[in-house]
């Protein structure tokens, strides 16, 4: 892998790499929208992409058209919209020919739904899914990861562990060999009436342990401490991750929420956006997001796609990181019980 002071560190960078990768064959469900299909283009055109653009034919096929898209007819998949198109997408990938599915003109919850889905989804057995935004901050020095803010409200510990591990695997899938975690709190010390303090205390533990892997973990640390040398080095904190933090791993999807969107939105920065622990990896992009978005998001899923005889089995995870005792249907807030059966 690549050293941590040798990787891309803007998502143009990734991008390049993810050219570099070849072109990976993206699934797209409910592609009947402009932005989608601009995207689909720039992408084919820079050898990023093989698109499989999946909905119904008759909307589909005028846009294609006026974006001056060539495609194979066996690229275009005739379907109906919204959940029935998100199922072919998976199927897709299913029968080996999608490597990868992005969200199209369709709402996130029916979409998730799909993927959840214990018998025809992506699920893989005894993984926790979970949500990453890659940001490219103007003026820093590195891509961050802040997870997860769309998928889990209020995840336990044990869940906090399996969120933490997917990022840190897809960090090591985009080049950086160790990266540094970041467990935030609202205070850098430990203190009992603070539970997101407690866990991060619990989180350092566990990766000094083995039972998170190929990162370098510290908490409870707050944002400015995590993400400023100064900030540490004033605070007096003794720390390999204060100042220099990769990923930043949220108490809940509240305050996740919220960071990501102030760094897009008053901070300036760009955004990638991926659903990690399925079987392939997925692009989840909001439907109002930039061409740019998805082309970054394109780029990294490209660096995510594992070969499907690589999926990690439920047995081959730390018993710690599969055992979560808060149920998964408690924390995704696009789902009710009995959703994803």
């Amino acid at each position: 892998m690549i050293e941590n002071s040798s990787i891309a560190n803007t998502l143009d960078a990734l991008a390049a790499r993810g050219r570099a990768a070849g072109p990976v064959r993206v699934a797209v469900a409910d592609a009947a929208q402009e932005v989608v299909l601009a995207t689909m283009r720039r992408a084919m055109e820079e050898g990023l992409a093989e698109p499989h653009l999946v909905g119904p034919r008759e909307e589909i096929e005028p846009l294609v058209a006026a974006a001056g898209l060539r495609l194979d007819k066996a690229c275009l998949h005739d379907s109906g919209a919204d959940a029935e198109a998100a199922r072919l997408a998976v199927r897709l990938v299913h029968e080996g020919k999608a490597d990868v599915v992005m969200k199209g003109n369709l709402h996130t919850d029916v979409f998730m739904r799909v993927l959840l889905d214990a018998e025809t989804g992506l699920r893989v057995p005894g993984r926790r899914v979970s949500h990453l935004f890659l940001l490219d901050v103007p003026g820093h020095d590195r891509l961050i990861g802040v997870t997860d803010a769309a998928i889990n409200i209020s995840p336990d510990l044990a869940a906090k562990a399996q969120i933490c591990q997917n990022a840190v695997d897809a960090f090591h899938a985009i080049g950086v060999r160790e990266p540094r975690v970041a467990v935030l709190s609202a205070v850098e010390t430990v203190t009992p009436s603070i539970v997101s303090t407690l866990d991060a205390a619990s989180l350092t533990l566990m990766a000094r342990r083995g039972q998170i892997t190929g990162a370098r973990v510290d908490g409870p640390l707050g944002f400015d401490n995590a993400v400023s040398p100064k900030a540490a080095a004033e605070k007096g904190i003794l720390s390999d991750v204060a100042g220099r933090a990769d990923i930043l791993l949220v108490p809940d999807l509240v305050s996740g929420n919220i960071l990501a969107k102030a760094l897009e939105y008053l901070g300036g920065a760009r955004a990638a956006a991926v659903a990690l622990g399925l079987a392939a990896p997925v692009i989840l992009t909001s439907r109002a997001d930039t061409e740019e978005a998805r082309i970054a998001s394109l780029a990294l899923a490209a660096l995510l796609r594992v070969p499907a005889a690589r999926t990690p089995k439920a047995e081959e995870l730390h018993r710690s990181l599969r055992a979560a005792p808060a149920d998964e249907m408690e924390c995704c807030p696009l789902l009710h019980p009995g959703d994803a059966k």
